[in-house]
């Protein structure tokens, strides 16, 4: 999705690391369709919302700077991308 678009596709995965401690990121656990709310997050980026998902998303970069999970913090390890159009995560 383009910057300013009203929605954006986020995906949940692990992060790990290879034998040499580069990051990694296993597969997929959750897809989350988010919708722009109107509202300006803590971090300062528009706010997105759905699915149990708060995120504060920055349209420039398309990168999620802030979120939460059923009003929870993700799990310890876990990653949260903005989806390309092809599904594929970025970041």
């Amino acid at each position: 999705m383009r910057p300013g678009e009203a929605s954006y596709d986020i995906l949940l995965q692990p992060q790990t690391a290879d034998i040499e401690g580069h990051p990694e990121h296993g597969p997929v656990l959750r897809v989350i369709t988010v919708r722009a709310t109107g509202a300006q997050g803590e971090s300062g980026y528009p706010r997105y919302a759905g699915e149990g998902v708060e995120a504060d998303v920055d349209p420039r970069t398309r990168t999620v700077e802030a979120i939460t999970l059923d009003g929870e913090e993700l799990p310890y390890g876990w990653v949260a991308l903005i989806a390309d159009q092809d599904g594929a995560g970025t970041g």
